[in-house]
């Protein structure tokens, strides 16, 4: 049930994202989500794709810097205190939330957040056991 994301580490200069994209979109790479941070001389592109093993290849042909981290995607509670049931949930269990993001995509009365935690799988069996659903990688690929 885990999932991966490919962070991208680029100088902070004017073009750097655009030719990241380029080499996706060469690749034939549909992204996902997209998240970016950054620092006075680097960004930090984090990126759900649709073809992991491609966007790797491509990225390290092109010489760019290329980490893959493991993430899990949950469906939350699209109400006050949904977010916070599932973190108070993981506090309880000692699973540190490392990195999250909102997925922008809708379910019904649930959004969609990815996690990146200390502990995968043990995250995802206190998910389960709480029965707080959690997304597989094909089907979070093909939102």
């Amino acid at each position: 049930m885990k999932a991966e994301q490919i962070s991208i580490f680029l100088e902070n200069r004017t073009g750097r994202l655009s030719e990241a994209a380029e080499i996706l979109t060469q690749a034939g790479v549909n992204i996902r989500a997209i998240s970016l941070a950054d620092t006075s001389d680097f960004e930090v592109l984090r990126l759900i794709v649709d073809d992991n093993a491609a966007a790797e290849q491509a990225l390290r042909n092109n010489r760019l810097t290329v980490r893959k981290s493991e993430l899990v995607a949950v469906e939350v509670e699209d109400r006050s205190g949904g977010l916070y049931r599932i973190l108070d949930l993981l506090k309880n269990a000692d699973i540190n939330v490392e990195y999250m993001d909102a997925f922008i995509k809708q379910r019904g009365d649930r959004a969609v957040m990815i996690f990146r935690f200390n502990q995968p799988d043990g995250a995802i069996r206190v998910l389960t056991e709480n029965n707080i659903p959690v997304i597989s990688p094909d089907r979070l690929y093909a939102l």
